[in-house]
């Protein structure tokens, strides 16, 4: 398929796609005019791209992560790089869990205060 098809059946722009290629995050074949062309497997490669970036990752972690992602291929040190980034990730939900409760805390005093006319009280 061509770039503008991959990009439409991935949900990202061409530019994004140009972005990857440049990173060598996605190869696509070239025609012998120059025009890009990609299998189907490249459209959920895209989304694990994705979904990597999402997670923080950067191009060079996730140029060196893709090989397991996409082909089930790894090394002890990969393994270690991955199991790394799932505790980081771990991290960062840890720490948002209790920004929501905080939250949640907030909204709970602010909306005793507006029933009963008494001040804003939370925990912590």
């Amino acid at each position: 398929m061509r770039i503008g098809e991959l990009a439409a059946r991935a949900g990202v722009s061409v530019r994004a796609l140009r972005y990857y290629e440049e990173q060598h995050l996605l190869t696509p074949d070239r025609s012998p005019s120059g025009q890009r062309h990609y299998p189907e497997a490249a459209v959920e490669q895209v989304r694990v791209i994705q979904q990597l970036y999402a997670a923080g990752l950067s191009s060079r972690t996730i140029v060196a992560l893709l090989p397991c992602v996409v082909d089930g291929l790894a090394t002890p040190e990969l393994l270690a790089r991955l199991a790394a980034e799932r505790d980081r990730i771990d991290a960062q939900i840890a720490e948002l869990t209790a920004t929501r409760d905080r939250l949640q805390s907030v909204i709970g005093g602010a909306t005793d205060t507006l029933l009963t006319g008494r001040p804003c009280r939370t925990a912590n």
